[in-house]
């Protein structure tokens, strides 16, 4: 369970329930009061070394910024949400954009004023649409903080259309199991090789954990999808993400295997990624290649054409051939 080393937080944050139960939660953790949680000066100087330790923080405020950008994917938009950023240290996370501006967790309380626009827009809407409400944070990581994705299934599970989504890395979804979700709900697993996990998915779940949670979640008749992401090419990354789609078609239930889809990414990273890896994480794995990497616009990088398309080629082989009645929705 986390429990943070000292909390920084907005004023009005006490002028919701939330708000009120997180104060009183962490009444006995040190806080702050700042201005704006975007923008906490005492921890954009920091240096990067202190990264994981700026992660044992927490900073709660209110969501200010509520437009939902069109996606096309598994969702047709992506929505801010409760959350932003994580206490997890994975190596290539796209959150962290700005140095320390986003690599801790921040929480937002004004939830009902979030959801109500969801619901809003999608009873509005002429067809059923599909909202993702994970693309900043995890939510089922912070769901073990504030209960909020408990009480966004229960605010949600009657509304007349929609569906909700969320990606994850962790396996903490024994309290997700007895909620009546109605269908409404679509989880996707994030999942990649032990040696990758271990390597570089620091504070997440291991794959066993995660394998595990997605049978049970089927169990109670989630809607499930696998991310097999970021795909890593490591120097025997083939051997690896065998071993990994062996294994899952080996783990699952026959239940998610009857309906499950997959969804591949590859890594993108950055030179603020090298940075801050080089300095907080200096006996890990480097995952820059310039061999095999290649400009993404400034301080970006990902994987060449050619190996792009080796990779594609290789994870619509392998996963028509260990199953062969599932979607690949998409490999970017």
């Amino acid at each position: 369970m986390f429990k943070p080393k000292a909390i920084y937080y907005e004023k009005d944050i006490e002028n919701y329930i939330l708000g009120k139960e997180l104060m009183e939660k962490y009444k006995d953790v040190p806080k702050i009061e700042i201005e704006n949680h975007n923008a906490i000066e005492e921890m954009r100087q920091k240096e990067n070394k202190e990264f994981v330790l700026m992660k044992k923080n927490l900073i709660i405020g209110t969501r200010k910024t509520h437009k939902f950008v069109e996606n096309h994917k598994v969702s047709d938009y992506l929505v801010p949400y409760t959350s932003s950023g994580c206490t997890a240290s994975c190596m290539y996370c796209y959150l962290v954009c700005n140095y320390n501006k986003c690599a801790y967790l921040r929480l937002f309380v004004n939830r009902e004023e979030m959801l109500e626009k969801i619901i809003k827009t999608a009873e509005k809407a002429e067809k059923d649409l599909t909202f993702e409400i994970g693309s900043n944070s995890d939510l089922i990581l912070e769901n073990t903080i504030t209960n909020n994705l408990i009480w966004t299934i229960n605010n949600f599970k009657d509304t007349k259309k929609g569906k909700l989504t969320f990606p994850t890395k962790f396996d903490m979804v024994d309290d997700l199991l007895p909620l009546e979700h109605k269908g409404k709900i679509i989880v996707r697993m994030s999942v990649n090789p032990k040696e990758i996990i271990n390597k570089v998915e620091f504070g997440t779940s291991r794959l066993d954990g995660r394998i595990n949670a997605i049978n049970k979640l089927k169990e109670a008749e989630y809607e499930i999808g696998i991310l097999i992401a970021p795909v890593i090419f490591v120097e025997n990354w083939k051997e690896l993400y065998l071993e990994l789609i062996k294994e899952l078609e080996a783990k699952l239930s026959n239940e998610v295997k009857k309906d499950v889809f997959f969804e591949v990414i590859f890594m993108t990273y950055s030179y603020v990624h090298t940075k801050i890896n080089e300095e907080a994480f200096p006996n890990a794995i480097n995952l820059y290649n310039k061999e095999i990497m290649t400009g993404r616009g400034k301080g970006k990088y990902w994987y060449k054409e050619e190996m792009r398309k080796e990779g594609e080629a290789f994870f619509r082989e392998e996963l028509k051939r260990y199953f062969p009645n599932n979607k690949i929705l998409y490999i970017v």
